[in-house]
């Protein structure tokens, strides 16, 4: 019993020594994940776990068992803000209003290229069309444009746009999806004769169908164009 009690302190400190090595890699490597980012946190769950010996399948299904519930509990208690805080993170500004916070990109190892990279990827090329660049706990840049760069909405127009509604799935590859059709509270007849009115015979020759929400607007894909396309 003493040895399966040890088996599983040692699993659950080097499980949690591994989390606090990857959490001190810093934000950027659990989004850009670069060559070195990735052959760090390799070499870290191998050395970490490689002193573990498992001699048993029990003792496997065991350490299975223990580090799904080690996750569920950190899981539960990242509901706790200072908790949630310390193990994730907060929030780190790297750009106000147009000029970089070197002191923060500093601190959070974030590369400049990577931050330059990342505005441009979201569609501001120019520092001085951003308000905030927001380093998130997940590594992700949330990026705030300035209102004056902002894209133009249908808002700010003052226009009516009516939703466009959703597409829902009601065939996939022949088969028809009928908890879909209940979704639009539509059954396979109503779904037969739309197809028909749209020249439609036979469902195995559909490869996809939707019909949107809003105003039943029937899509169909049919196998034959599928193919064509590929000639």
């Amino acid at each position: 019993m003493s040895g399966v009690l040890l088996f599983l302190g040692k699993l659950i400190l080097l499980f949690l020594i591994f989390i606090a090595a990857v959490k001190s890699l810093g934000k950027s490597a659990l989004a850009q994940l670069t060559p070195h980012d990735f052959g760090a946190i390799i070499f870290l769950a191998y050395l970490a776990f490689a002193a573990i010996k498992v001699d048993k399948v029990t003792q496997s299904i065991l350490g299975v068992i223990v580090l799904t519930c080690t996750h569920i509990l950190i899981s539960k208690l990242n509901l706790i803000n200072w908790f949630n805080n310390m193990l994730i993170g907060s929030p780190t500004i790297l750009i106000t209003k147009g000029q970089i916070m070197y002191q923060n990109l500093k601190k959070s190892r974030y590369p400049l290229s990577e931050l330059l990279s990342s505005i441009r990827a979201a569609g501001y090329p120019e520092l001085k069309d951003i308000e905030y660049a927001i380093l998130e706990p997940n590594g992700e840049i949330s990026v705030l444009p300035k209102k004056a760069s902002a894209p133009v909405t249908p808002k700010d127009l003052k226009l009516n746009i009516e939703p466009p509604g959703l597409p829902i799935t009601v065939i996939i590859d022949g088969r028809v999806q009928h908890q879909n059709l209940e979704l639009l509270h539509k059954d396979e007849q109503w779904l037969i004769q739309a197809l028909k009115e749209k020249g439609h015979y036979s469902i195995k020759d559909i490869l996809y169908a939707s019909v949107r929400n809003t105003d039943l607007q029937l899509t169909v894909m049919t196998k034959e164009e599928t193919d064509e396309s590929k000639d």
